[in-house]
């Protein structure tokens, strides 16, 4: 059984109208979700901890010299960025070893040579392979989660209390 309604109401038509307008362009809206990650980004390198709320495997210098995990300078924690558009919102980093820290792996030394590097208490290490544990920083946690929910949930309040007030109708926002 197919069937059809067809709405003839300027009010009605202009407040769908609306309504679709702000569905086509929620730019404000993702510009906050972005926000919402790239902050969380940030404080997982100060509080250690993944997305999930696992704590972060210290790091090899964090154990000798103490200090942070995936922040001795800072420069990954610095290069948090975020984008938002129409229809999107993203948030990431732009260093090139990123991926390594948040997914884990091994890294080996070409050739069959050494990979050499100063460790924390000065001495020199040669070492054929390193493992690098994940140490995810990137992702939504059920926090961000719920701010992403309520950010949207104000914007359709808002959305809806607006069209009401334009259209004339009731609203219990």
């Amino acid at each position: 059984m197919d069937f059809s309604i067809r709405v003839e109401d300027a009010r009605i038509l202009s407040a769908i109208q609306s309504l679709l307008a702000m569905a086509r362009n929620a730019t404000p809206i993702m510009r906050e979700i972005a926000a919402i990650g790239e902050n969380s980004t940030r404080l997982r390198f100060r509080t250690e901890t993944a997305p999930d709320g696992s704590r972060w495997k210290p790091s090899l210098r964090v154990r000798m010299a103490g200090g942070r995990t995936l922040t001795k300078d800072g420069h990954l924690a610095d290069s948090v960025s975020g984008n938002a558009g129409k229809d999107f919102a993203e948030w990431g980093v732009n260093r090139p070893y990123a991926a390594i820290h948040q997914f884990g792996g091994e890294i080996k030394a070409r050739s069959g040579g050494f990979l050499r590097f100063r460790l924390a208490n000065g001495a020199w290490a040669s070492v054929k392979s390193v493992v690098i544990p994940d140490r995810p920083f990137l992702g939504v946690s059920d926090d961000d989660a719920e701010d992403i929910l309520d950010v949207l949930g104000r914007h359709i309040n808002n959305l809806t209390g607006q069209l009401s007030a334009r259209f004339g109708g009731a609203h219990a926002g």
